[in-house]
């Protein structure tokens, strides 16, 4: 064997090894950065089934479909290269936009709680602030595009919280690391949620078994279980969901108030968070987590409350009035 072909299997080797050690980087990094996030992940697994709730059972797997291909899109096709060149360019306006999403959240959540409180005047805020859809169609296009958007503020935080573990990676590593965090936190979440969805169906088909045995009696109770149970689960999943909307869009909010040099809201939830972790020295971590999730929740809450009217006021009349005007315009 000749020196030269030595010496090139030598550099084919050393490539390889630094090949294997820059995959297992990524990896290590990706787990890191999926850690990091997965308080906005379980956020986002408890949102999203009550937007297919009220749909017949054909639907629920393709709108999920729909759900997770436009989720995709919007990390891998819109957040992924926004966040890099955010963070290289103009850094300084990667808060302020999360912030308007965090808004955005408090808005949606606080408007379930008022469907909740307030029925009729909500179903009156809805007919203000978009068209109502006579067709299955159409209100299957809306709930669809409404869990995009959702998901769309949900992701920029999962992508932000990701980019933040790895500040001093170089650029190829951070588009690596967002990419897989993206697309596992993704298959993660939307496969959770087809599976929620669609635990009554599976129950119906255990309790349907016909074998006399032990084990097709108690196919057929837990099938007749998760039969009864599903509807009220779906139903606690989609309190959750709203709750949860509130807590992180009011948390974001508060956080970004903080790195501006307005945190006293934010300290006065943390000292009293260590107040009743002190109480509590059982269950320390826990309830000082409950307490600042609380807070977060209830500013949350009156942010959601102030965006409403501001909506239905201000928002809405002006984006009607700029769709009047752009449609002539497109016309010609």
């Amino acid at each position: 064997m000749s020196v030269g072909l030595i010496a090139l299997l030598d550099d084919v080797a050393v490539l390889a090894k630094v090949a294997a050690a820059s995959l297992d980087d990524v990896a290590s990094q990706a787990m890191r950065a999926g850690t990091k996030a997965a308080g906005v992940v379980i956020d986002d697994a408890a949102v999203t089934p009550r937007y297919v709730t009220g749909f017949s059972a054909a639907r629920e797997l393709p709108i999920i479909g729909r759900i997770a291909v436009g989720s995709l899109r919007n990390k891998l096709l819109i957040l992924l290269p926004a966040a890099l060149a955010l963070s290289l360019l103009l850094p300084q306006a990667i808060m302020p936009l999360l912030m308007i999403g965090g808004i955005y959240l408090c808005y949606e959540g606080a408007e379930k709680v008022y469907q909740l409180a307030f029925p009729h005047a909500a179903h009156a805020h809805e007919a203000d602030i978009e068209t109502i859809s006579l067709d299955a169609k159409s209100f299957e296009d809306q709930k669809v595009a409404g869990a995009i958007r959702t998901d769309f503020i949900l992701s920029a935080e999962i992508m932000t919280i990701a980019l933040g573990t790895i500040p001093d990676a170089p650029l190829a590593t951070q588009a690596v690391v967002l990419a897989v965090v993206g697309v596992l936190i993704t298959v993660a979440v939307y496969g959770v949620v087809a599976l929620i969805v669609k635990a009554d169906d599976l129950g119906l088909a255990l309790a349907r078994a016909a074998s006399p045995s032990p084990l097709g009696a108690l196919s057929r109770l837990i099938g007749r279980g998760l039969v009864q149970g599903m509807p009220y689960f779906l139903k606690a999943l989609g309190l959750i969901g709203t709750a949860a909307m509130i807590w992180v869009g009011g948390g974001i909010v508060l956080h970004g108030f903080e790195s501006y040099g307005y945190g006293w809201l934010s300290h006065l939830l943390h000292a009293a968070g260590e107040q009743t972790a002190h109480a509590f020295p059982s269950i320390g971590s826990l309830a000082s987590w409950l307490v600042q999730a609380a807070g977060a929740g209830l500013a949350g809450l009156a942010i959601g409350a102030l965006t409403i009217p501001a909506m239905s006021y201000g928002v809405s009349p002006l984006w009607r009035w700029v769709k009047a005007r752009v449609a002539p315009a497109r016309a010609v």
